[in-house]
Order: C-alpha cells, then sequence, then structure tokens
C-alpha cells in the first residue's frame, strides 16, 4: 500500500511540475506563437504576430514574451497572459537572434541587414546603445560574467567580441564556415559555436578567446553535407548539449566533459532551435520544414511525442 501510494504521490508531483510549464514556438512563415502546455502536449494558443518571427524568449519576472518579427525591423513585446501586443521595441534592422541580458534590464539583439549590434533599454524601452560588427550577425549570448557580449557573423565567419563596460568590439575569433548561434556554458569558461556550413561545433576557450576543439557529426544513413548545426542547449547541470543539425533532421547529445557525442535522435525535417525543460528531462525541438515540435526524452534519447505548430517553427522557449 505504502509503495502504491508512493508511486500514486511521484506521478502526482511529475504532472504538477510539469504541467506548470508553457512551450512557445516562433513559426517563421505562419508568422504566429504556437503556445503548447507541456504537460498534456496540446496546443491552447496561437497568436498573430509581425511578420517572420523568429527569436523568441521571457522576460526575467515571467510577464512577457519579447519576439523578433525580423520582416517588421522590430521586437515585440507580448503580454504573456492574453497574447496582445503591448509594444513594438526599436531593435535595429531586421532582427533575428537576440540574447536577454543576464539582469533582464537589457535585449542584445543582432541586425542582420546593418551588421550591427543593438541593445535594447528594456525599461525605457528604447536603444541604449549599437555596435558595429561582421557582416550578417545572427547569434547573440552574453557571458555568465556580464563582462561580455559576442555575436557570429555568418558572412564574415567570425564571433565578435563586445566588451560591455566599454560598449566596444575588442576582438574577434575566426570560425569555420556560416557560425549561426553561440552557447556559453554555466561556469562561463567556454564558448560553443554552431557553423552551420563548415558542419561543425567549436569551442572556445574564454580567456584566451581561440578554438580549442571543433566537434564533428557522422548520422548513419545520413549524408555529411546536410550536417547544418544551429540551436544548441545546454541542460541545466551542464553536462549534455543539446544541439539541432538542421537539413540531418537529428539532435545530437553531446556529453560536456568528454566532448562526445552519446546519442543521435531522430526528429523533423530541417530542424531549427532548441528549448530544454526546467527540470532538464525534456528537450524541445522545432522542425522548420516539418511544420511540428519533436519531445524528445533526454534519459532515453526518444522522441517521446509529435506536436503540430503553426508554418516554419525556427524559435522556442519554455517557461513556468
Amino acid at each position: 500500500m505504502r509503495r502504491a501510494q508512493l508511486l500514486a504521490l511521484t506521478i502526482l508531483l511529475y504532472a504538477t511540475s510539469a504541467k506548470a510549464e508553457t512551450i512557445y514556438v516562433s513559426n517563421e512563415r505562419g508568422n504566429s506563437i504556437t503556445v503548447i502546455d507541456a504537460a498534456t502536449h496540446a496546443v491552447t494558443a496561437t497568436w498573430p504576430t509581425g511578420g517572420r518571427p523568429r527569436g523568441i524568449t521571457v522576460s526575467k519576472d515571467g510577464r512577457y514574451i519579447y519576439l523578433a518579427a525580423s520582416a517588421d525591423h522590430a521586437v515585440q513585446m507580448i503580454d504573456r497572459e492574453t497574447g496582445k501586443l503591448v509594444a513594438d521595441l526599436p531593435s535595429g534592422q531586421d532582427p533575428e537572434q537576440f540574447f536577454l541580458s543576464r539582469n533582464g534590464n537589457s535585449l542584445f539583439v543582432a541586425n542582420e541587414d546593418n551588421a550591427a549590434l543593438t541593445a535594447i533599454d528594456l525599461q525605457k524601452r528604447s536603444v541604449d546603445f549599437q555596435v558595429d560588427v561582421g557582416g550578417e550577425p545572427e547569434g547573440v549570448a552574453q557571458s555568465p560574467d556580464g563582462k561580455w557580449v559576442v555575436v557570429t557573423s555568418e558572412e564574415d565567419n567570425i564571433v565578435n567580441w563586445i566588451d560591455l563596460s566599454t560598449k566596444t568590439m575588442v576582438d574577434e575569433t575566426p570560425t569555420d564556415q556560416r557560425p549561426r548561434h553561440v552557447e556559453f556554458t554555466a561556469d562561463g569558461k567556454q564558448l560553443w559555436i554552431a557553423a552551420e556550413v563548415g558542419g561543425t561545433v567549436q569551442i572556445v576557450d574564454v580567456e584566451s578567446r581561440k578554438i580549442i576543439e571543433t566537434l564533428k557529426f557522422a548520422v548513419p544513413g545520413v549524408a555529411a553535407y546536410r550536417m547544418l548545426p544551429c540551436g544548441i542547449r545546454f541542460t541545466p547541470d551542464g553536462k549534455t548539449a543539446v544541439i539541432a543539425l538542421g537539413r540531418a533532421d537529428h539532435v545530437a547529445l553531446v556529453d560536456v566533459a568528454t566532448r562526445t557525442v552519446r546519442a543521435y535522435v531522430p526528429v523533423g525535417k530541417r530542424v531549427w532551435h532548441l528549448a530544454i525543460s526546467g527540470d532538464g528531462t525534456t528537450a524541445y525541438a522545432a522542425n522548420g520544414l516539418s511544420d511540428t515540435l519533436s519531445v524528445i526524452d533526454l534519459a532515453s534519447a526518444k522522441v517521446t511525442a509529435t506536436v503540430a505548430t503553426g508554418a516554419g517553427p525556427w524559435g522556442v522557449t519554455i517557461a513556468p
């Protein structure tokens, strides 16, 4: 009896925890956000947005969704309860990806069309500063210590290093072809770069700003030219990197300590970006050509559910 009660309680606690999370998917071709209940995988709402929505995240206080409406040259501030537009924030030309600052007060935006990084003051809802960077910037991240903002340049095959104390670009790191995404490890010692056309993920030592290792991928039965790494996310414990492999239609699970692939998980077509549940057990992958979201159990390295989204799912974020 006690075992049965314990099992029932465990199931109840798991369900309650999962139900508290909501998934938001930006649909690039559908000009919409798909809202999904993480516990049931049911679509609970579809919100219309500005043109070509891509980057997406949730404010630190959980009240708002920030969305890069690339075709409208704006970052949209959306009420999370109602899905209604609160404000169009000045973002610079063609915002694609962005990064919410560690303190939640700023949004660092990559402007693809005019080779710049725009920092938005979220309290004033105005531009704080702008820095010129390499051509076609896309991936953006701030270091855990708050010192650096890094921006990829797809055209110049570099990562730009911006010193926030001076608001200037002070260095650049050459990369493999077409770097699309960057992600710092939680300790701030490494920066992982997804070089899409290069087919690699490169690891930078932050102190020296030099590449120390290059990861390559080989999915059985999939041609090498289809390995197009894009989104990268680390599990909350920092042990696993979940990497979207683009037209390889797989996600790679990489052991961070050994930098080896422990599994390849088949998902939908043209997997773009990812999010990971708060408890670190589940990853969510946006499949841009399948119009679906794959739900991945990270322990078993298997897809446990597939959810229909709008047209061209691109970005994913998750919040309690």
